[in-house]
């Protein structure tokens, strides 16, 4: 039997030991090869590791919550009077101590409001997440359109080598310009290993955003050059701006700061314990009934220190929700300036210029296999064009962030809807 038990113990201690083995071996979510945004969301909502601890702490405050309202606990005690079996007296009493002034509402009430702070912080980060989530996918979607400009740029590029091999052939440049043709296509190859690197890492920085170890998908679906929809740069109402998450914590800081300095206050009521029990004589045979009442006398301690400092955290917990209101609107109106101009230059980008350099570099090109043109001409409008390519896919990425931000501080789900003609015209 004692065998029996000591094998028992011994297979408890070693599951214990292999539990976060066995955790850190759960498969990952199966994931398709083309993710969506949609996707993208509900797998971080679902896995994110600081979002279930977020989840435990407010979970943990239900259980303090649960515990403030417990009162204490009565004691049984026992005297024994002289240790002579003919004159011993022996006493038994059951002692209750009775709070006063307040101190255990002030206590659940400020347990509830940490409660509140925690389900409200739960939603702060939920709202945090998925705008980290929403950054992360279209940076991954400009990191793909990188890639596949800098895969044109390189045909470009050969097919400009190309072109001076046929021009030199015939006799009609000098092997100088083959050189630099070799020279910009090598160019063009490094930034095209680059943009594939690049591209490593917006896979893999998405993939941690739902505790994956590596990117299990091929790529995002979704259009990199497409703008948040306007509503994003709508002002927000006096509601929204008071159901932000950062206001809605830092008001309920002040409830709970108010609950505590309830609590100090009442603690300057002392509490009265209330015995009650039975003693008995051993040498008379006797027993008699024993009713006490002890009550401690405020003399010296008074929590004049306690009760001071709880009044000053919660002055400074309205300091700082004053700090909070014109931070959020700083940070607010620094969001929509940034959406708003860079939705300016997005529309000068791809109705100016971006048509200009595709015509001066597919005109340089030509010009130059009929020998009008020379070939640095055709390396300058081919680098003008690839570079206004990458400032529209930079600036895409920063309106969305932009746009995530200004959700992330209202407490809002991604602005992802787009209208049907855009999403027509850029496809």
């Amino acid at each position: 039997m004692r065998m029996t038990r000591a094998a028992a113990l011994l297979s408890l201690c070693a599951l214990a030991l292999l539990s976060p083995c066995l955790r850190a071996q759960t498969p990952e979510p199966a994931i398709a090869a083309s993710l969506s945004l949609p996707q993208a969301l509900n797998l971080a909502l679902s896995h994110n590791p600081d979002l279930a601890a977020a989840r435990l702490e407010l979970q943990a405050q239900e259980a303090a919550e649960q515990q403030a309202g417990v009162g204490p606990n009565p004691e049984l005690s026992l005297l024994i009077e002289d240790t002579r079996r003919a004159s011993r007296s022996s006493t038994v009493q059951w002692s209750q101590a009775l709070e006063l002034g307040g101190k255990r509402a002030a206590r659940v009430a400020a347990a509830a409001h940490a409660r509140e702070q925690a389900a409200v912080g739960l939603l702060a980060r939920q709202a945090e997440l998925q705008a980290a989530v929403s950054t992360a996918f279209f940076e991954l979607l400009a990191a793909q359109e990188q890639q596949r400009l800098s895969e044109s740029a390189m045909q470009l590029a050969e097919r400009s080598v190309q072109a001076v091999q046929l021009r030199l052939q015939a006799g009609k440049v000098a092997p100088l310009e083959l050189h630099k043709a070799q020279v910009a296509a090598g160019t063009v190859r490094a930034d095209l290993a680059q943009a594939r690197s690049e591209l490593n890492l917006a896979r893999q920085r998405l993939a941690a955003l739902w505790g994956g170890a590596e990117a299990r998908f091929d790529r995002a679906e979704g259009q990199a050059e497409q703008m948040p929809p306007s509503s994003a740069e709508a002002a927000p109402s006096s509601t929204a701006l008071d159901e932000a998450p950062a206001l809605r914590l830092a008001r309920l800081d002040i409830a709970r700061r108010q609950a505590l300095t309830a609590g100090e206050r009442a603690k300057r009521v002392p509490d009265v314990t209330v015995s009650l029990g039975a003693k008995r004589e051993a040498e008379t045979g006797r027993s008699m009934a024993v009713v006490g009442l002890s009550l401690p006398l405020p003399l010296r301690d008074r929590n004049e220190g306690n009760l001071l400092e709880a009044l000053k955290r919660e002055e400074q917990a309205r300091e700082q929700l004053a700090a909070a209101q014109v931070r959020l609107r700083l940070d607010l109106a620094q969001a929509q300036e940034r959406l708003r101009q860079t939705r300016l230059q997005q529309l000068s980008l791809r109705e100016q210029q971006l048509p200009l350099a595709q015509t001066a570099f597919d005109t340089a090109l030509r010009g130059y296999e009929l020998g009008k043109f020379a070939f640095i001409d055709v390396l300058d409008a081919q680098r003008s064009l690839f570079q206004l390519r990458q400032q529209a896919l930079r600036q895409s990425a920063e309106a969305w962030r932009a746009a995530a931000e200004i959700a992330r501080l209202l407490g809002l789900p991604p602005f992802t809807e787009q209208p049907a003609t855009q999403q027509d015209t850029t496809s």
